[in-house]
């Protein structure tokens, strides 16, 4: 089936907005961008997210995705007070490892403690590029509360987004190729 012009351009809209909408998708789990800061929600309670690479530029900080492997420091400030005497719990996994076998896929492991200044510092060094996800728990018992957040380390979202670009030119080129060829035959017939 042939496209014409207009029903090209309204394809090309659709797939810019589903571009778009990817990008605005892939927001992470328990973080969320509010006032310039990342917040992490853990339960009802809410921590101040914040990362730093040493190796960098010092200036910059994130809270998403970590921008390339090696040593980098996380601090999660408490914004709930509540949380100063309840037990916090931190871990880093290798995105896709089972959770039910925590042990043999933990990667960071900090154990419960309670953090009665309201910030928890955690210092590794990544030395793989990937994905993995950060679980946060705090309390105790059946009053415990986990936070799971995904996260890339060493990926450039400007590289995911030119791969996904070049993707949409090809698909754009072939329809457009099939359109002209379909004319073509059209015209000659």
């Amino acid at each position: 089936m042939a496209l014409s012009p207009p029903a090209m351009r309204r394809a090309g809209l659709a797939a810019a907005m589903l571009l778009a909408a990817g990008g605005i998708a892939e927001a992470h789990g328990g973080l969320t961008m509010d006032k310039d800061y990342c917040k992490l929600r853990v339960g009802r309670y809410l921590m101040h997210f914040t990362g730093f690479q040493p190796q960098g530029d010092y200036s910059k900080e994130f809270c998403e995705d970590i921008p390339a492997v090696g040593p980098t420091i996380i601090v999660l400030d408490f914004i709930d007070d509540a949380l100063r005497d309840l037990p916090t719990e931190v871990r880093i996994v290798k995105a896709g490892a089972s959770e039910t076998e925590l042990d043999q896929t933990t990667v960071f492991h900090l154990p419960p403690k309670t953090y009665s200044s309201g910030s928890v510092a955690l210092d590794y060094t990544f030395t793989d590029a990937g994905n993995y996800v950060g679980l946060v728990t705090v309390g105790e018992g059946d009053n415990r509360m986990v936070a799971r957040f995904p996260f890339a380390v060493g990926t450039s979202k400007v590289l995911r987004y030119s791969l996904w670009l070049i993707v949409l030119a090809i698909g754009f080129a072939v329809a457009y190729g099939v359109w002209r060829l379909r004319r073509r035959s059209r015209v000659a017939a």
